[in-house]
C-alpha cells in the first residue's frame, strides 16, 4: 500500500513537470507566456500530459521528424504520426524548408492560441477555452504586457489604409507598407474566423465586425490550408477582402516585417488584442506604428465626430474650438503620442479636414522574420535560446544565420547579444564584422 502510494505521487508529479516542462520551453522563445493557473488551465485543455511532456523537449528552430525520433527515442514512423496529429490541430507548423518537411512549434500569439480558435472544431470545448483565453489575455495583464511591451522591437505592426493617402503621399509609400501589396505578392493566401472576435462571441462580447476576415500567407498559409484551420483564397477575393475590413473601420495589422508577411490581421477596437494593447499600454508604445499621422484642419473641421468614433484606440477626441462665435463648437484633436497612422479617421471625414502626413521619425521594420526574431531576443535578453537550442550551436548553417542578422544591427544591439552569450567566438566574429 505505501509502494503504491509512492508510484501514484511520483506519476503525479511527472504529469505537472510535463506542463511546467511546457511552459519553460514557450518561454525560451522570445515571445512568452508567464506562468499563471490560467495559462496551466489552457494548455492542459490543447495538450495531453504526454503531449506536452514531448512538445517541451521539442527544438526553438524547425526541425525534421527524424530530429524529433531522436529526441524522443522512437521509430520516425511514430514520430510522423505525433507530429502530424500535433499540426492537424494547429499546435504545429509543418513548412518546407531547402525541400524537406520540417515542423516548428510557433509561439503562443501569433501561434497556436489563434490557431485553436481559428475554425470551428469539437475536439476541444471552444467556449470554456474561450473563456480561459479571455481571463488571461483580457483580465490577468502580464501576458499581453510581456509580449506587447518589452523591449523596442515587436511583433506587429499597422498598415496604412490605402484610400486614406493623398496622390503625393501614396506616390511614396513602400510596398511593404501596402496591405495589397502583400496580398498580390503571395505565393499562397489563406483566410480563417478571426480569432479575437470568435472568442469574445464565446462570452456574449463579439462585435458585429466579420468573422472569417484574418488572413494568413506562404508557408505558414499552407501548413494551415493542409490541415483544414483555414481556406485557400485567391489574389482577387484577398483584395476584396481587404476593402471589406476598410468599410468596416478595421485596422490592418501585419507581422512585423518588410518580406514574407506571414498574417496581417483586420482589427476592430473593441474585440481585437492588439488594439486593446494599444489601448491599454499606449505610452509604452505596444504596436508599430505607421510612418503617418493625420492632421487635423481647424477651419474645415465641422465637429461631427465621425473620426473620433471610428479611431480604435482614442487617439482623436474632439475638444472646444474656442470661437467666440460659436461657444459649442468643437473640432477634432489628436494625440499623436498614441497614435497607430492607420487612416481610418482620415477616410471618414467627408469635409476633407484630415489627411495624412509623413512623421518625423521613421518607423524601422525589420526586413525578415529572422531579423525580428533575433532582435527581439536580443531585447528580451533571449540570444542564448536561439544559439544554443538543442544543437544549433553545432551547425554552422544555424549559427551563420543568426550572425548575419546580428552584424547587421546597429553596435548597441551588437554589444547586448555579446553580453548575452558572452562569448569569446562571438565577440572575435562581432570585432571583425565578418562570419566567414
Amino acid at each position: 500500500m505505501v509502494e503504491w502510494g509512492r508510484e501514484e505521487r511520483m506519476g503525479h508529479m511527472t504529469t505537472r513537470d510535463g506542463y511546467r516542462s511546457l511552459v519553460d520551453r514557450i518561454n525560451r522563445f522570445p515571445q512568452g507566456a508567464p506562468p499563471s493557473d490560467t495559462l496551466y488551465a489552457i494548455l492542459k485543455l490543447l495538450f495531453s500530459e504526454e503531449e506536452a511532456s514531448r512538445v517541451a523537449h521539442l527544438p526553438i528552430r524547425p526541425f525534421t521528424s527524424k530530429q524529433a525520433a531522436r529526441i524522443w527515442n522512437m521509430k520516425i514512423t511514430d514520430a510522423e504520426k505525433i507530429l502530424d496529429a500535433l499540426a492537424g490541430r494547429g499546435i504545429l507548423l509543418d513548412v518546407e524548408l531547402r525541400g524537406q518537411s520540417h515542423y516548428v512549434l510557433p509561439p503562443p500569439m501569433a501561434g497556436f492560441f489563434e490557431f485553436s480558435l481559428m475554425r470551428l472544431r469539437a475536439d476541444i470545448d471552444q467556449k470554456n477555452l474561450s473563456e480561459l483565453l479571455f481571463q488571461y489575455l483580457n483580465v490577468e495583464e502580464d501576458f499581453i504586457r510581456t509580449l506587447f511591451t518589452t523591449g523596442d522591437t515587436q511583433l506587429g505592426r499597422v498598415m496604412v489604409h490605402e484610400e486614406s493617402l493623398s496622390p503625393d503621399l501614396s506616390f511614396h509609400v513602400m510596398d511593404y507598407e501596402r496591405a495589397s501589396d502583400v496580398v498580390r505578392h503571395s505565393s499562397t493566401m489563406a483566410v480563417g474566423i478571426c480569432y479575437c472576435r470568435h472568442k469574445m462571441l464565446h462570452l456574449d462580447r463579439a462585435c458585429k465586425a466579420p468573422l472569417n476576415i484574418c488572413m494568413t500567407f506562404g508557408s505558414v498559409a499552407r501548413s494551415l490550408i493542409k490541415h483544414g484551420i483555414t481556406r485557400e483564397v485567391d489574389h482577387s477575393e484577398g483584395i476584396d477582402l481587404l476593402q471589406e475590413a476598410r468599410d468596416r473601420k478595421l485596422v490592418h495589422f501585419a507581422e512585423n516585417v518588410r518580406e514574407n508577411v506571414s498574417f496581417i490581421c483586420n482589427c476592430c477596437g473593441c474585440c481585437c488584442e492588439a488594439m486593446i494593447a494599444a489601448r491599454r499600454f499606449a505610452h509604452l508604445h505596444p504596436v508599430h506604428t505607421t510612418n503617418y499621422l493625420p492632421s487635423v484642419r481647424s477651419d474645415l473641421c465641422t465637429g461631427c465626430g465621425k473620426c473620433a468614433d471610428a479611431c480604435p484606440v482614442e487617439a482623436m477626441t474632439m475638444v472646444s474650438a474656442n470661437d467666440p462665435r460659436k461657444t459649442r463648437r468643437k473640432v477634432a484633436k489628436l494625440d499623436e503620442n498614441i497614435c497607430l497612422g492607420c487612416g481610418v479617421c482620415v477616410t471618414e471625414c467627408s469635409e476633407r479636414a484630415l489627411q495624412l502626413k509623413t512623421r518625423d521619425e521613421q518607423v524601422i521594420t525589420p526586413v525578415n522574420s529572422a531579423h525580428r526574431v533575433v532582435a527581439m531576443a536580443i531585447e528580451r535578453g533571449k540570444l542564448q535560446n536561439l544559439i544554443f537550442d538543442n544543437g544549433a550551436m553545432s551547425s554552422h548553417r544555424a549559427m551563420a544565420a543568426i550572425l548575419g542578422v546580428i552584424l547587421k544591427m546597429p553596435p548597441v544591439k551588437q554589444v547586448m547579444a555579446s553580453k548575452q552569450v558572452k562569448s569569446r567566438y562571438l565577440d572575435r566574429l562581432l570585432s571583425r564584422g565578418s562570419i566567414a
